[in-house]
C-alpha cells in the first residue's frame, strides 16, 4: 500500500472527488474536516456533509476546532484591514495559517506524509502552477504557503475540469447528490456583504466628504469603509456627467478621493511580506494584482523584503492590502502584499 495522505474535506464535491481519487490510487486516506469561523448553523451542516462524504469514500474523519486559531490569524485581521481603509484578502492567509499550516501539523501527529486538498492548482514539489482549469485556477490565493511543505501536497484535480469533477460524481451511485451542491461562497464567512458583518465589530456608517483629485470636497459618502479602490457607487459628486470611480481612502479622516477611469491607472507597486519561491532578487515576469484580473508584464527589484515593481502597462483598481502573484507562464514563483500604489 501507498504512504498515507490527509485530506482537507469539506462535506463539497471537490474534497469528496479528492478523497476519492487518492484512494483508488492505492494512498492510505484519512479525512480531516476543520472548524474554522464561527457563523451560526455551518458546521452542523457541513461537517455532516463531511462525514457522508468519508463514510462514502470509506475513511475516518478527524474533526479539528480551530475557531480561535482562525479568528486570531484571518478574521481580526479581515477587520482591522477594512477599519485601515486598506482592501484585505483573507483566503491566503487562511491558507497559509490554517489549510496548510495547522492542517500539516495535524498530518504529523497522525503520521500521514502527504496532504491533499480539492483546489484547482498544481505542483511539481517545488513550485506551485495553475490549474488546467483556468476558470477555476485557484494559484493566486496559494502564493502565501511555506515553500518548505511543497513536496509534501498533492492536488489531483490541478490536472482537471471541474466540469468533468461534477460528471464523475454524477455518474457515480451515491455521490450524485455532491454533483448538484451550490458551490460555496468566496469567503467563506460572509453570508450577505462584509459591510454587514463588520457593523458587528466597528463603526461603518459614517457620513463623510468625498474630494477630487485635487482635494477639493465635491460631495459625500456613507462611510469610508463601504468602499474599495474601483468602486463608482453609493456615494455623490456634485456636477458630475460621467462615471467618477473611488482612488484613494483616506480612514483617518472618513474621506474618499474620486477621478475618472485614467485616474485609477496604476503603472508600479510596493509589496512586502514576501513569500518567493525562486532567489532571484531582480527579474522580469508577469504579476497578477487581484484574482479574476490578467497577469500584466512587469520588472522587479527586491531589496530589504520588499518587492519595487513596474508595470508596463497600467493596472486599474489596485488596492492596498491586496495580493500581488508573479508568474512565469503558468509557473508561481512568488508574491507579497501591496503596501503602496
Amino acid at each position: 500500500m501507498k504512504k498515507k495522505v490527509l485530506v482537507g474535506m469539506s462535506g463539497g464535491i471537490d474534497s469528496t472527488v479528492t478523497a476519492l481519487l487518492l484512494k483508488q490510487d492505492g494512498y492510505k486516506v484519512e479525512g480531516l474536516y476543520m472548524k474554522l469561523h464561527s457563523k451560526p448553523g455551518y458546521h452542523e451542516i457541513h461537517q455532516a456533509r463531511a462525514q457522508k462524504a468519508a463514510d462514502f469514500v470509506g475513511i475516518k474523519l478527524h474533526v479539528l476546532d480551530l475557531q480561535d486559531k482562525f479568528n486570531e490569524k484571518v478574521f481580526q485581521p479581515f477587520i482591522d484591514t477594512y477599519a485601515e481603509g486598506k482592501t484585505p484578502n483573507p483566503c491566503a492567509l487562511c491558507n497559509r495559517n490554517l489549510k496548510f499550516g495547522e492542517m500539516m501539523k495535524f498530518a504529523d501527529t497522525i503520521e500521514a506524509e502527504y496532504l491533499a486538498t480539492g483546489h484547482y492548482i498544481k505542483t511539481d514539489g517545488e513550485f506551485l502552477y495553475q490549474a488546467k482549469d483556468d476558470t477555476k485556477d485557484q494559484s493566486y490565493f496559494l502564493f502565501y504557503i511555506e515553500k518548505e511543505i511543497l513536496p509534501r501536497l498533492k492536488f489531483p484535480l490541478g490536472e482537471r475540469k471541474k466540469t468533468d469533477i461534477k460528471q464523475l460524481a454524477a455518474s457515480i451511485k451515491g455521490l450524485e447528490s455532491f454533483a448538484s451542491q451550490a458551490e460555496s461562497s468566496e469567503i467563506c464567512f460572509v453570508e450577505t456583504t462584509y459591510t454587514d458583518l463588520l457593523r458587528d465589530y466597528v463603526e461603518v456608517d459614517q457620513v463623510g466628504e468625498v474630494l477630487d483629485q485635487d482635494g477639493n470636497v465635491v460631495g459625500e459618502h456613507k462611510g469610508y469603509m463601504h468602499y474599495t479602490i474601483g468602486k463608482r457607487r453609493g456615494f455623490s459628486v456634485k456636477g458630475a456627467h460621467e462615471p467618477h470611480f473611488v482612488t484613494k481612502i483616506i480612514p483617518e479622516k472618513n474621506q474618499i478621493v474620486v477621478g475618472k477611469r485614467d485616474d485609477l491607472a496604476c503603472y508600479s507597486v510596493v509589496l512586502d511580506n514576501l513569500n518567493m519561491f525562486n532567489e532571484e532578487k531582480e527579474f522580469q515576469t508577469t504579476v497578477k494584482l487581484r484574482y479574476r484580473t490578467k497577469a500584466v508584464p512587469c520588472k522587479v527589484k527586491i531589496e530589504d523584503n520588499k518587492a519595487y515593481v513596474t508595470l508596463q502597462e497600467g493596472v486599474f483598481g489596485v488596492a492596498v492590502g491586496q495580493a500581488a502573484v508573479f508568474y512565469d507562464d503558468d509557473k508561481l514563483i512568488g508574491g507579497g502584499w501591496i503596501i503602496e500604489n
